[in-house]
């Protein structure tokens, strides 16, 4: 799980750049499934035909970047955010583009105005070109750069760039890779855009029209310092998620996690996310509407280039999202 989660994360694919991922992905998991298709907007949709209600998995591939909106004529970038990207997060981080390119986000601090707070805006990209000249040929208007965050494991304890959501990647590989039989038909989909609007999920779940969908996600914990009150915690297992912004649990499908879990000794907590969504809350408004759940996989330093999580969380997503496949949804 190590190297998969490792080689996942360093790859680089900010939001419309996921395409890195599917050689990866389609690697893994080809001698697994009957089927692997990319959509028009860049989906990955792998089938495994089975009988019965239709069942799709969804883990989002893309993760938070910045994108060139300007070069200065000393060759400095001004950039807008890919999603979820604090200013105060990202100033004085590495970012890459994917042409091997690095910078800095560094402060421009001549006219800032920090009475209303640090906004994107107050930043620049800094690529070590001494004019436009030399930027432009280095980078272009348009071009996506994700976070520099590498990889490192001590013990159970993961740290790295884009764990949200290459870790759900990586825990629907691996279910897919063990799970034994089915009485489901089956859609695992790897979804591109998500932070920024659950795009992919939304025209994904219309193509699919599952009967019942359940997303692997990361969320946010409250066991650190701070003012957040959030029952979920790193290493208490994989979190069955109630509500976020964008969803509320189906019924069944909470309760079919929960039993799963209580049957087969699944380390397991329950969530609630007061801020956040994920592919989940596309899915569930999908065509007539979709019975949905999501796993969650407990999180610290969400949308940063040192997000923290543990693997015995990760295994307990894994295992609960391999027994809820052989079990199957027949409500």
């Amino acid at each position: 799980m190590l190297e998969l989660l490792k080689k996942l994360t360093q790859a680089n694919a900010p939001s419309g750049n996921e395409e890195r991922l599917h050689q990866i992905i389609t690697e893994e998991i080809k001698n697994y499934v009957d089927e692997i298709t990319i959509d028009p907007l860049g989906n990955l949709i792998a089938h495994k035909k089975g009988a019965g209600p239709r069942v799709m998995f969804a883990a989002h591939m893309d993760e938070i970047g910045l994108i060139v909106t300007y070069i200065t004529e000393k060759g400095f970038l001004k950039v807008s955010n890919l999603g979820g990207v604090s200013p105060t997060t990202a100033l004085f981080q590495r970012v890459c583009f994917a042409n091997g390119t690095k910078g800095v986000v560094a402060l421009d601090d001549t006219d800032a105005d920090f009475s209303k707070g640090l906004r994107l805006s107050d930043l620049y990209l800094d690529i070590g070109a001494a004019s436009k000249e030399e930027a432009e040929q280095k980078v272009s208007i348009g071009d996506a750069a994700a976070f520099c965050g590498d990889f490192y494991a001590n013990g159970n304890t993961v740290i790295s760039k884009a764990l949200d959501d290459r870790s759900g990647c990586a825990a629907l590989i691996a279910a897919i890779q063990q799970f034994k039989n089915i009485s489901n038909d089956l859609y695992f989909v790897f979804t591109v855009s998500e932070e920024l609007g659950l795009r992919g999920a939304k025209t994904s779940a219309y193509s699919v029209k599952p009967d019942y969908a359940v997303a692997i996600d990361v969320t946010r914990t409250g066991d650190v310092p701070g003012k957040l009150n959030m029952a979920v915690s790193l290493g208490k297992g994989a979190a069955i998620k109630i509500k976020d912004s964008s969803f509320l649990a189906h019924p069944y499908i909470k309760k079919f996690m929960t039993d799963t879990c209580t049957e087969h000794g699944i380390a397991h907590q329950f969530e609630v996310l007061e801020r956040g969504g994920t592919d989940s809350g596309a899915i569930h408004l999908s065509g007539g509407g979709v019975m949905s759940g999501c796993i969650s996989i407990p999180t610290r330093y969400i949308h940063s280039p040192c997000e923290m999580l543990d693997l015995q969380d990760l295994d307990a997503a894994v295992k609960l999202t391999v027994k809820l496949i052989e079990k199957g949804f027949h409500m």
